[in-house]
């Protein structure tokens, strides 16, 4: 079988699980046997396009044309059986799907988060979970609250290729909705249950965990609405050092915020931006892993990897964490409230001991990736026998 990867890259400098899970599952394909053609761009490639591509970057969210130009030459090249979707913007664009289907390829994609309706993906604006776009035909609630990178302009690209691809997506055959959440956006958004299948993202086992470590980490891109402020303002309830130390890893916006944390108290540690191999190692050297988004996440991979590595997490039941953490056998769910959260903190600190073989079993019980590429690779069967449109 042959299986065209599509995805554009969140820049490196900041965490992306999205970008882990796709890595991850080319390596998974891979390894079963599948020929997997990666067609992999990356936000970090935008400052060194030609002039010409630059010029056309605002319509690129739309149509993307050196992408379909490339991704054409691939599908006549390979004749692929499958092409898997992840992330199509900016510079792919949800045209790769007719693009696909013009060369007679059936399309599956991973649904990450909400961006078939939001132009953020989020739900989340101004520190509130935000539905204002859902059921319009043009979001124009996201170009006055300037939801995609704060501009006004680029919000209006973005909810402009939204209203145009609505059908495009309503095209795609199989959707892999991470929780049950992501399938009820999808239902709501017009697809029929009959194509949307419920695939949770895995990740390959690290092997035995190494013993717990001390204190907290938290890992996640440095935006509002993963809970930073949140997480320091239920820290600074207790004494300084009374729970070990907190150590934050990650870049965006709110970086200062954490430098001035760590600057103002000796029990939090600021570690930057790391690499795979630094975050390793720093949840190694944490007990508890901490993941308190305010939005909606969806299925947070930093938590799949604290489970993988034994160790659990206190996180916020939102999104898809409390599946994940099923129901709290693997960790401890908390409102994202800061009073809430100051109370479970030294409480995860005691019961870290207890908790920990709960979360690796957790991981090897709904998680293991031998299973879940079983699936993928179903859904890819299903996909091919049934896709009738000659090849060209």
């Amino acid at each position: 079988m042959k299986v065209v990867v599509a995805h554009n890259r969140y820049r490196e400098a900041i965490p992306s699980g999205e970008n882990v899970i796709v890595d991850t599952e080319i390596a998974q394909l891979t390894g079963a046997g599948v020929e997997v053609i990666p067609f992999l761009r990356s936000s970090d490639e935008i400052g060194d396009l030609p002039l010409r591509q630059k010029v056309l970057l605002p319509v690129s969210p739309i149509y993307g044309r050196a992408a379909q130009t490339d991704l054409s030459r691939i599908l006549t090249e390979h004749r692929p059986d499958v092409l898997h979707l992840h992330n199509p913007y900016p510079l792919l664009s949800p045209w790769v799907v007719r693009t696909a289907h013009a060369h007679g390829v059936p399309v599956v994609q991973t649904v990450h988060n909400y961006r078939q309706v939001c132009s953020s993906g989020l739900y989340f604006r101004d520190g509130h979970n935000c539905h204002d776009c859902r059921g319009r035909a043009f979001g124009w609630p996201a170009v006055e609250h300037k939801c995609y990178r704060g501009s006004a302009a680029q919000s209006l690209v973005m909810a402009s290729a939204l209203a145009a691809h609505r059908g495009t997506w309503k095209t795609v055959e199989t959707y892999l909705a991470l929780t049950d959440r992501i399938a009820e956006h999808l239902r709501d958004f017009g697809i029929a249950g009959d194509r949307i299948v419920a695939k949770p993202n895995g990740l390959p086992d690290p092997g035995e965990p190494a013993p717990l470590g001390d204190g907290f980490l938290y890992g996640a891109r440095l935006a509002p609405e993963k809970g930073l402020p949140l997480l320091l303002d239920a820290w600074r309830r207790h004494p300084d050092g009374s729970l070990g130390v907190l150590r934050i890893a990650g870049d965006g916006e709110l970086r200062p915020l954490a430098e001035s944390a760590a600057a103002d108290r000796a029990d939090i540690t600021y570690l930057g931006p790391l690499d795979r191999d630094g975050m390793d190692a720093a949840r190694r050297a944490a007990a508890v892993v901490v993941a308190v988004p305010t939005w909606d996440d969806v299925l947070p991979t930093v938590i799949l990897e604290a489970m993988a590595a034994g160790r659990p997490t206190l996180g916020t039941a939102v999104g898809g964490i409390p599946y994940l953490l099923g129901g709290g056998a693997a960790g401890w769910l908390v409102e994202p409230d800061p009073d809430a959260l100051a109370a479970a903190l030294p409480k995860a600190r005691v019961e870290a001991p207890t908790v920990a073989p709960a979360a690796r079993q957790r991981y090897l019980s709904a998680f293991d990736p031998s299973v879940l590429t079983r699936q993928l690779l179903d859904v890819y069967d299903g996909l091919s026998a049934k896709f009738e449109t000659p090849r060209r």
